[in-house]
């Protein structure tokens, strides 16, 4: 009877100790927390002119990669938004890639119906999940010339009040990255 007090006693007190420490539930916003500081994983696709692409074409360079595919509207109202992140900083060397599970052809044939100006690359579902760094779609990416995430959101939107305080935060680092990529190519 003393031995089962005793593992009785020892569960309980396991118990009280684990229920101190504050729980952290798993969201859309801790997931992408916890993508920074990890590296970009490595990923091969095709373009939509059914060209061989591979991450390690980004090597040290900054790069953005948007999530998204033709049926999703979330995805299609912030490419206007992408389209003027490309316009201001694609001078400055950031690459900006979308990466869609809809096949090369029929991203370049949608392409020429809702115009976007990055780079897409073609995965498959499941390469895509593999990938772990996207939760759900549209989910962007924030790439150091490093290779490591600087930041990862759902929607970009600058004009839409629910996402436009991350999209700042979002674009802060990016330029914070152009500008220590410049300081240091500089010496």
């Amino acid at each position: 009877m003393k031995i089962s007090s005793l593992i009785l006693f020892i569960i309980f007190s396991l118990s009280v100790n684990a229920q101190d420490v504050p729980v952290k539930w798993a969201t859309q916003e801790t997931f992408f927390e916890d993508l920074v500081g990890k590296p970009l994983p490595a990923f091969e696709g095709k373009t939509i002119d059914g060209e061989k692409f591979s991450s390690r074409q980004l090597k040290a360079q900054v790069v953005v990669i948007n999530f998204w595919f033709e049926n999703c509207p979330p995805c299609l109202a912030e490419m206007p938004e992408l389209n003027k992140l490309v316009e201001k900083y694609g001078k400055d060397g950031v690459r900006f890639i979308g990466i869609t599970h809809d096949l090369p052809g029929r991203a370049k044939r949608f392409q020429k119906q809702v115009p976007y100006r990055y780079q897409v690359v073609s995965l498959s579902r499941q390469e895509i999940a593999m990938l772990n760094i996207n939760h759900g779609f549209p989910s962007n990416i924030l790439i150091g010339k490093d290779g490591r995430i600087l930041s990862a959101m759902a929607n970009i939107s600058f004009s839409n009040h629910e996402f436009s305080e991350k999209s700042l935060v979002f674009e802060s680092k990016l330029v914070a990255e152009i500008q220590d990529v410049g300081v240091a190519g500089q010496n």
